[in-house]
C-alpha cells in the first residue's frame, strides 16, 4: 500500500476547451500514476476550466515527482495552464483575516489542531484587537490593522506586504467585516476565500440578521 507521502495533488486552471481531461488523465496514465479523486468545474461565463486531481505513484513503475512535473510542462504550455503539482501532505501557508467575532476563527483553529485542515497559519490579521488573546494563545502571530475611511488604502497595502513577506499562499476571510477594495481583490485573485457561514443576496451590514429586509439562507 502507498504511504501518504506518495500521494500528490495536481491543480489546474486554464481557458476552457474540449479534451483537457483526456489529455491530462492520459499523461498520468502513461506515467503509471493512479488517479483516485478528480473534481472539475467549468465557468461557462468566463470560459475557464478548473480541476483538482489526487493521484499516487506506482512504487516500481512511476517516475520521480520531479520528472513527472518536468514532463507535464509541455502540456501546460500547450493548454495555457496555471498549475501546481505538490505532495498531498504539504502544509499550505495561510493568512487568516478576522474582525470581532470568533466563531469562524475558533473553528479553523480546532480543525487545524485536530489534523483535519493541513495548513500553516502564518499570521492572523484583524481590524480590531479583540481576538488577539485567542490567536497568541496558539503561538500564532497577530497583526492589528485598524481601518477607517482615511487609512484604508494604506492598511490594505500593509496587508498585501504581509501576504508577500509571510509567503502566504491563501488568504481566508473568517468573518472579516470589511469590504476589500478592487485593488486587493485583483492582487489576491485566485487565492482568497470567504468562509463566512452564509452568503446573502446583498450586503446588509454587520448585523444582517437583525435587518427585517435581509434574506435568510
Amino acid at each position: 500500500m502507498n504511504s501518504p507521502s506518495q500521494y500528490y495533488i495536481l491543480t489546474i486552471t486554464c481557458p476552457a476547451r474540449s479534451g483537457i481531461i483526456a489529455i491530462v488523465s492520459n499523461y498520468l496514465a502513461t506515467q503509471d500514476c493512479y488517479v483516485n479523486k478528480m473534481n472539475q468545474y467549468d465557468d461557462e461565463v468566463e470560459k475557464h476550466f478548473f480541476c483538482r486531481i489526487e493521484f499516487y505513484l506506482d512504487n516500481k513503475k512511476s517516475p520521480s515527482i520531479e520528472a513527472l512535473r518536468e514532463g507535464f510542462i509541455p502540456i501546460a504550455k500547450q493548454l495555457k495552464m496555471d498549475w501546481q503539482m505538490c505532495n498531498k501532505d504539504r502544509m499550505m501557508r495561510v493568512l487568516i483575516m478576522v474582525s470581532k467575532e470568533d466563531h469562524c476563527l475558533t473553528d479553523l483553529l480546532y480543525r487545524k489542531n485536530k489534523g483535519q485542515l493541513k495548513m500553516d497559519i502564518t499570521t492572523v490579521v484583524s481590524n480590531h484587537i479583540d481576538l488577539r488573546p485567542i490567536v497568541e494563545r496558539e503561538g500564532i502571530r497577530f497583526v492589528c490593522l485598524p481601518i477607517d475611511k482615511q487609512n484604508k488604502a494604506k492598511q490594505e497595502q500593509r496587508l498585501l506586504e504581509l501576504v508577500e513577506k509571510t509567503k502566504s499562499e491563501l488568504v481566508v476571510l473568517a468573518r472579516y467585516m470589511q469590504i476589500l477594495s478592487e485593488k486587493v481583490c485583483h492582487a489576491l485573485q485566485g487565492r482568497c476565500i470567504n468562509i463566512h457561514h452564509s452568503f446573502l443576496p446583498g450586503f446588509k451590514g454587520a448585523r444582517r440578521h437583525c435587518n427585517k429586509s435581509a434574506y435568510y439562507i
